[in-house]
């Protein structure tokens, strides 16, 4: 795992890394999961592969949860407490841009209403949900900073993003050079 960018803003932290989110030792992940929270591909696949059956159980407890909205379960074997699934957008839906925004700003409330201090976020949707890289990036950083900015009670310490690849981490950290 390696820190690739760190900030502060109003005494809380935001900070890149790069490596595999399901290792990350905070107080939640972010799954980039499907409006049926069926785990099988990508991150999704890799978390409950991890992390045990038990998340895809309780996940099906929560059953739907609508494109823009995000549900919590615990984490299983893995090493946070728990996982909160954001339902991003698929490209050529429509309204992806505000989906995907309401899928972080979701995440984030969640996380602040179960008085979390750190969480780590993947680039959501851009995968094999085909959103375009560069634009998952600038919208994940500026609803992160926004959120910091304008919640300063927020129970949110540290909100990270957890980049696998190479090509992706090129743009997030463009977008982390851009907060002053």
């Amino acid at each position: 795992m390696k820190v690739v960018s760190e900030k502060t803003i109003n005494g809380k932290t935001l900070r890149l890394v790069q490596g595999d989110i399901t290792e990350r030792d905070v107080d939640a992940i972010v799954n980039a999961a499907n409006a049926h929270l069926q785990h099988g591909g990508g991150v999704a696949g890799a978390i409950v592969r991890k992390g045990g059956q038990i998340i895809q159980e309780e996940s099906n407890k929560i059953g739907y949860t609508p494109v823009g909205n995000a549900a919590i379960t615990g984490a299983g074997r893995l090493p946070c407490k728990y996982v909160i699934h954001a339902v991003g957008p698929r490209m050529g839906e429509g309204d992806e841009d505000n989906k995907l925004k309401n899928a972080v700003l979701s995440s984030l409330r969640l996380a602040s209403e179960k008085g979390l201090k750190s969480i780590s976020l993947p680039a959501i949707s851009s995968g094999i949900f085909g959103f375009p890289k560069d634009r998952c990036a600038e919208i994940l950083v500026k609803e992160a900073v926004n959120c910091i900015k304008k919640n300063p009670e927020s129970s949110l310490e540290l909100i990270e993003f957890c980049v696998y690849d190479d090509l992706t981490m090129g743009y997030f950290k463009k977008e982390f050079n851009k907060i002053s």
